[in-house]
């Protein structure tokens, strides 16, 4: 097993009545990207806080590749609000932000002039940044954050007023990041984007840790059993009209339908969505609506990670 670089345990912060974050324990290991997930106000931004020193934990333990607490030169952080200088232009707020961490003023032009490349703002470096688009903006905040090539990057909403150009090229330079031995702590609520980059994820609710693991373990937690999900697709019968109670209660009872879900199409078809265990014969959902309409298509999925958040997320939040 990779070690690991960043030692989180039973970190707990509460501001008065409120217990903003419960006892958490994970870790972050060398060359892998982190998925820190969770709804609003579940106490992610406080944790990510902690974890940087900017506040203190009431209890608990940070360890950074074996010594106690994060060292900040060995750190990149990128807030979810931004905090640049607004007056000043783009190349000497690099600059100035990579001496702070302890790059020669030659060192930190050189890395600041080439992220500037690798994200086409070259020709942009004497603008003010306060002038930019929020795209643009962005970029320069993660050019911030990976100025001085750090051992752990702390990202907070990398990909917020990013197009998916952009998109496809923080991904480049997040794997080349991980590939050189570096690790990424990233909390984001553009789930698709997170499960196409993460090898592991923590969801948190509440200030408490939900689910942990690769993708696979927490689909298996989350779903308890029913790690897949099964789709049709249905029309009429010729002559006929979907009635979306009655294809409801032929698959209920023995087939779990009761957990199905059944939305209404533009076209005037069904899609019917339900759990699955992994490697369910199709044969009798289809055997079941057959009576009752068309099967145009039938598949079953893994569950993606937008669903495994809904299911073990989404609970918490309405309890």
């Amino acid at each position: 097993m990779t070690p690991a670089l960043l030692e989180v345990r039973s970190i707990a912060k509460r501001y008065g009545d409120l217990q903003a974050v419960h006892p958490l324990t994970f870790e972050v290991r060398r060359g892998e990207i982190f998925g820190f997930l969770g709804p609003n106000g579940a106490g992610k931004t406080t944790t990510l806080r902690m974890l940087l020193g900017i506040t203190r934990p009431d209890g608990g333990e940070v360890r950074f590749d074996g010594a106690r607490g994060l060292d900040p030169m060995r750190a990149g952080y990128l807030p979810e609000e931004r905090g640049l200088f607004d007056d000043m232009p783009i190349l000497e707020t690099l600059v100035y932000l990579g001496e702070l961490h302890g790059m020669r003023a030659s060192d930190a032009r050189t890395e600041a002039t080439t992220w500037l490349d690798r994200f086409g703002l070259a020709d942009r470096a004497r603008t003010r940044l306060g002038i930019l688009s929020k795209g643009n903006q962005q970029k320069v905040q993660l050019a911030a954050a990976l100025l001085h090539r750090p051992a752990l990057a702390v990202l907070d909403e990398p990909f917020s007023g990013l197009d998916p150009l952009n998109q496809e090229l923080l991904f480049g330079v997040l794997n080349e990041l991980c590939a050189s031995g570096s690790a990424v702590l990233l909390s984001a609520h553009q789930l698709d984007l997170v499960e196409r980059l993460a090898h592991r994820f923590l969801l948190i609710s509440r200030g408490r840790a939900v689910l942990q693991g690769t993708l696979d373990e927490i689909r298996h937690d989350a779903a308890g059993g029913a790690a897949e999900v099964l789709a049709l697709r249905l029309d009429p019968h010729p002559g006929a009209t979907l009635d979306a109670d009655a294809v409801h209660r032929a698959v209920a009872g023995p087939l779990a339908g009761a957990e199905a879900t059944i939305r209404h199409a533009g076209d005037g078809s069904l899609t019917l969505e339900a759990p699955l265990a992994a490697g369910s014969d199709l044969a009798p959902w289809v055997a079941a609506v057959a009576p009752h309409a068309r099967v145009r298509a039938a598949e079953s999925r893994r569950l993606r990670l937008h669903e495994i958040y809904l299911r073990a997320v989404g609970e918490e939040v309405e309890s």
